[in-house]
């Protein structure tokens, strides 16, 4: 899940957006003294969507189906590696993003419609996010 540092403001000129979702993870002390109540915790963990046209930006492709994850097992490992923490559950929330990166992204299905197996723009984003997309100014 590692990806660059996006503060969410657009810094050119395909603006900015992260991909959301809600983790449910466990604390698992390591001296055996220890103990930790509650040690089960819920939490938002967002990664920066990578601009359009460029390495990573079809991460919605290979990982969302109709707004949910495409493989939750994969995704909780990813979350574990990127938290250091053992992480019972992960679902997909939204892309929250710009009016600029999500014209952005459109552009770029709209030239590639072939890959996405797919006649249009929205065809392809219900395919993959659902009505998961929330545009923020």
């Amino acid at each position: 899940m590692s990806n660059r540092d996006v503060d969410g403001d657009a810094s050119d000129h395909s603006g900015s957006a992260r991909y959301v979702f809600g983790v449910r993870f466990r604390l698992e002390p390591d001296d055996p003294a220890v103990a930790v109540d509650p040690a089960t915790f819920e939490t938002t963990l967002s990664r920066a969507a990578d601009p359009p046209g460029e390495e990573g930006w079809r991460f919605f492709q290979h990982n969302l189906w109709r707004g949910e994850l495409g493989d939750e097992a994969f995704m909780r490992a990813e979350a574990e590696a990127a938290l250091g923490v053992a992480v019972e559950s992960i679902d997909f929330r939204e892309l929250r993003t710009d009016e600029a990166y999500l014209d952005a992204l459109k552009g770029e299905i709209e030239g590639d419609l072939e890959q996405f197996n797919a006649d249009s723009v929205s065809e392809v984003l219900n395919k993959y996010l659902g009505s998961s997309i929330h545009v923020r100014e």
